[in-house]
Order: structure tokens, then sequence, then C-alpha cells
């Protein structure tokens, strides 16, 4: 499976520069000062876990996945190579321990088979442009938002990472892309799949006008 089923380096690739911020923060962990590894996990910890969080849909194993997460960042900080922010490199190796970590259970499922023909259908999502707000922008309230994580839950993980990276971490289609090690096209074809099946788990339980709601945004990819 592309991207999901290759283990994700942790060193940083293609796309992007370091920000003066993370360059500094860089440094003083690569001293070895003590106040750049507490930046570190008061910049990056909360949004890391939330992320797992709605991966994993389990509170215990998102803490978890966190800890090693934190782990792997600070023994490979003297190999980045600091060709991406922070932020993208640390949530690369998030993803991937969340999905190391949830792979022994999809082991024998026949989800992949979901995916089979991303390629073909990426060449049509490469030229499609982002014309309104997601799903998760259209959801105000807090028991929608609460539905929608509910549902998060039922659909297929590929799909789910590509939304929840999107739609809820706000990252941007290239660091989707380079999170994920798959093209532009695949991220827009998983976010458009993942959308609409967000839609069909909510249909029965939403109101007619949060239907709506979702209906205009998963066409945003």
């Amino acid at each position: 499976m592309a991207g999901m089923s290759q283990a994700l380096s942790i060193i940083g690739i293609s796309g992007g520069e370091l920000s003066p911020d993370d360059a500094r923060l860089l440094r003083g962990l690569r001293a070895g000062i003590e106040a750049s590894y507490e930046e570190l996990i008061d910049r990056f910890q909360q949004p890391v876990y939330g992320m797992v969080f709605r991966l994993l849909g389990n509170q215990t194993d998102a803490c978890d996945v966190v800890q090693e997460v934190f782990v792997k960042v600070f023994r490979g900080v003297a190999s980045f190579r600091e060709k991406s922010s922070l932020r993208t490199w640390i949530y690369r190796i998030a993803v991937n321990e969340a999905h190391n970590h949830r792979r022994w259970f999809y082991r024998h499922s026949r989800w992949e088979t979901a995916i089979a023909n991303e390629e073909v259908e990426a060449r049509v999502f490469d030229s499609t442009v982002d014309p309104g707000p997601s799903p998760f922008e259209s959801a105000s309230s807090n028991e929608t938002r609460a539905l929608i994580e509910g549902a998060l839950e039922r659909i297929n993980p590929v799909f789910r990472t590509a939304v929840v990276l999107r739609d809820i971490e706000d990252l941007s289609y290239e660091e989707i892309a380079e999170i994920l090690q798959i093209s532009m096209g695949t991220v827009k074809s998983r976010i458009l799949r993942g959308r609409e099946a967000l839609r069909r788990e909510l249909n029965p339980q939403f109101e007619t006008k949060y239907v709506e709601a979702f209906s205009l945004g998963q066409s945003r990819v």
C-alpha cells in the first residue's frame, strides 16, 4: 500500500525549510539544552497527542504512541536534515508510529483494497481546486464535532489519516504528501474519499443542515 505500508523515515526529506524558530530550537536540542527539550514538548505534545488519538481512537494507546514519538524525535534530532519544518518531521514520525501501533489489528483485514486504484485517481485530483470550507469548519457545535470524531473511528484508517491531517490539523497538501510520502493527487483522493465516508457515516445521525454542510465540505480537496 502506497505511503502507509512503508516505514516512514525520521529524517526530513523534500519540501520546505526551517523557520527561524525551528532553527533556534533545533540548535538547542542538538546542544543538549534542557530548556529546548521542554520547549519542544510544550509546542508539540498536545497537538501530536490530539492527532494520534484521532487516528487510534483510544486514550491509552495514544499516550503510549506519543511517548514513543518523542523518544524517536530526541534520538533522531542529530540526523534531521532540516529540509522540512519540525512540525512536518514530527508529524511524519507520529503518523508512522500510530500506523505501526494498529498494524497488527488490520494485518488480515481487507481495507487495503479500497485504495487499490489510487494512482489512477491521483492523476485526476492533481489539478483539483479547493472551493470551500471543510466539514469540520462547517460543524461549529461541540456535539457535532463529537459525532464527527466518533464517525472518524469507523472509516478506513488510510482515509481517516488524510482527513485528520487536512481538516483537523489544517496541514497543507504539500505537508500531508511529505508526511505520508505519497503524491499530491493521492493526498487529494484520500481526503475526498475520507469525507465521503464521513458523510455516509453521519447521514443517519445528523439533521438536514449538518448533512448539507458535509455535502458542501466533501468537495474541498
